[in-house]
């Protein structure tokens, strides 16, 4: 799913199993997108729910044909017109931003009914509204619904309900007020966060993937990136944008089998070379955006000076040196931050970027080395990490914080890949979600 937005734009478990292989999963045909639409059952609250509880079937119409599709009531099922009128017809001023399922836009409803409610009346609603013309909308409609629908945590944006009419794809969120972690990293004008803020998305973002990898069926995320780490108004991390979401492997295997799918600079070696997805390609995206945390900088940015465009390839000779770390931390900073816990979160992210999956701790294991390094304080005299940070790298940093084209995406945009040079803005935009493509930076 994608991001819930406070600021409008423009205008408005482990994979060291026994067996190498296992089948080619299917469901991420598009030529099957329509049956496996035709098949969403919809659980509720925790993973532990039952399965078997009482459904209601909700008729739809799927490739010119109308079939039942099994929900639970834990969703409410809003109507075209209910939508319309929270999100006052879908006025241009009520957009939070774009992605490549579509726009996203803010509207009100009553807190209890959910129907449509004034302006700043009620509850504040993120809706995400397809765009006819994606192949995959359908698919990933599906995929967001199959798994938030099901799952209840702290740390994953709760889904409150669908509308499916026509050709008319929506999906109804609880909206975060404070945006997405992207854009607090990397939008010129916004302050930088501090280092206590950092740590603590981090964590909320760890458990967020924990409990979705120890899940009774395991979930493997895909997607795990800045834009994706939603904040909402005590600055706690969420998880959006479940639209690439996959069930993990079972029966021993050690990964399941899959087209290529995500964004460049998150995505797992592993999983880019072979179409492999382990448990642990998660682990791989959560120590790059670590690194982004540290750093202030995008994984990918061509912007940059020559030998700085990929920052983990240039950043990794700093991390294991206590000496050198303080020469890539964010300026932003300001060095308040103790250099022991940084250091100690460096060497996480190094662990989290093997290139062997096997290699990698669980997110089980992130989660406890972030919670010790969250229990390393400044000293009260404060700390001299940072000390060496010069005018110039503070200049080069400060220039990367450049604006973001959309920044709200409940359905980040992943586009064909190009041979265009990505540049400040990441490349191509809107677009299927098929092959990888470039991160915006």
């Amino acid at each position: 799913m994608g991001n819930c937005w406070g600021s409008p734009v423009g205008n408005h478990s482990s994979p060291s199993a026994t067996k190498p292989s296992t089948p080619v999963d299917d469901d991420d045909n598009n030529n099957n997108t329509a049956a496996a639409a035709a098949e969403v059952v919809v659980g509720g609250g925790s993973a532990a729910a039952s399965e078997e509880k009482e459904k209601e079937k909700v008729e739809v119409e799927v490739g010119g044909s109308r079939k039942a599709v099994n929900v639970t009531p834990n969703l409410k099922v809003f109507t075209y017109s209910e939508l319309k009128r929270a999100t006052r017809n879908f006025r241009p001023d009520t957009v939070l931003g774009e992605g490549g399922f579509g726009r996203v836009f803010k509207g009100w409803v009553d807190e209890k009914t959910y129907a449509p409610s004034r302006i700043g009346v009620g509850l504040a609603i993120a809706v995400k509204k397809s765009n006819p013309d994606i192949p995959q909308g359908l698919q990933q409609w599906q995929s967001e619904v199959k798994f938030l629908g099901k799952f209840s945590h702290p740390n994953l944006v709760k889904l409150l309900g669908y509308c499916w009419e026509d050709d008319q794809l929506l999906l109804i969120y609880e909206y975060m007020q404070k945006g997405s972690l992207e854009s607090h990293l990397f939008k010129r004008g916004l302050e930088p966060l501090p280092w206590e803020a950092r740590l603590n998305i981090a964590i909320g973002a760890a458990q967020g993937l924990a409990f979705l990898h120890t899940t009774e069926k395991q979930v493997i995320y895909r997607d795990f990136k800045a834009s994706n780490i939603l904040l909402d108004g005590d600055f706690n991390a969420k998880l959006s944008d479940f639209g690439l979401a996959k069930l993990g492997p079972i029966n021993g295997n050690s990964h399941v089998t899959t087209r290529i799918i995500g964004t460049y600079g998150y995505a797992a070696p592993e999983y880019i070379a072979t179409g492999h997805l382990y448990v642990e390609s998660d682990v791989y995206g959560f120590g790059v955006v670590l690194l982004e945390l540290l750093t202030g900088l995008r994984v990918l940015d061509m912007n940059r000076p020559k030998g700085e465009h990929n920052l983990i390839e240039w950043a990794r000779p700093f991390l294991p040196d206590k000496r050198k770390l303080n020469k890539i931390m964010d300026p932003g900073l300001q060095n308040r931050y103790p250099l022991k816990a940084a250091f100690q979160a460096a060497e996480l992210i190094l662990q989290c970027l093997e290139s062997d999956p096997k290699s990698r701790p669980s997110m089980e294991e992130v989660l406890e080395t972030l919670q010790q390094v969250n229990a390393i304080k400044m000293k009260p005299k404060g700390s001299k990490a940072g000390a060496k940070h010069t005018a110039t790298a503070t200049q080069r940093h400060q220039q990367d914080r450049h604006p973001l084209v959309s920044s709200h995406r409940y359905g980040h945009d992943r586009s064909l890949l190009h041979h265009q040079r990505y540049g400040r803005n990441g490349g191509g935009q809107g677009g299927a979600r098929s092959p990888l493509t470039r991160p915006r930076g």
